[in-house]
């Protein structure tokens, strides 16, 4: 798809995210809901960057076509102090960039890290992959990526 046919067809959306994003004080771009990140991504006007440490990209799997920058890595998730350069070696700074995590609160921190380093158009996709947990402390029974039936894959 042309870049100008993605911009016609994902304009609505960001536009209406960024104000939302405004009114409610984010400091970035704004979130944005998995079925719409996903229709965003098949319209070719984002990126999908998945923020979870590369064992959960691999046991529990990842949406196709995502590119990897962990926000935090390891058992105890200690943040990474590469991230934005790492992001910045795969995405260009004026890229729309969707951000996913497990439930959509690391993927918001990296975010907001992301703006401040001077990426312009960066998103955290509420839910996250995996979604919140419920009273059973499960994930995946009410939301997120999976839950919703996007596409994935797992190693």
């Amino acid at each position: 798809m042309s870049t100008a046919l993605a911009d016609t067809a994902t304009q609505p959306v960001l536009d209406r995210v960024r104000q939302e994003a405004k009114s409610a004080g984010l400091p970035f771009a704004g979130s944005v809901p998995p079925r719409e990140a996903w229709a965003l991504l098949q319209s070719g006007g984002a990126v999908l960057v998945d923020v979870r440490s590369a064992e959960e990209r691999k046991f529990v799997g990842h949406a196709p076509g995502s590119l990897h920058v962990a926000w935090a890595t390891g058992t105890s998730l200690t943040r990474n102090p590469r991230f934005v350069r790492e992001l910045e070696a795969k995405v260009r700074k004026d890229e729309v960039v969707l951000l996913l995590c497990r439930s959509g609160k690391r993927s918001a921190l990296a975010a907001e890290a992301a703006t401040k380093a001077g990426f312009t158009s960066v998103f955290n996709v509420l839910e996250g992959f995996e979604g919140e947990l419920n009273e059973a402390q499960h994930r995946g029974t009410a939301d997120g990526w999976r839950f919703r039936g996007l596409p994935w894959v797992q190693d």
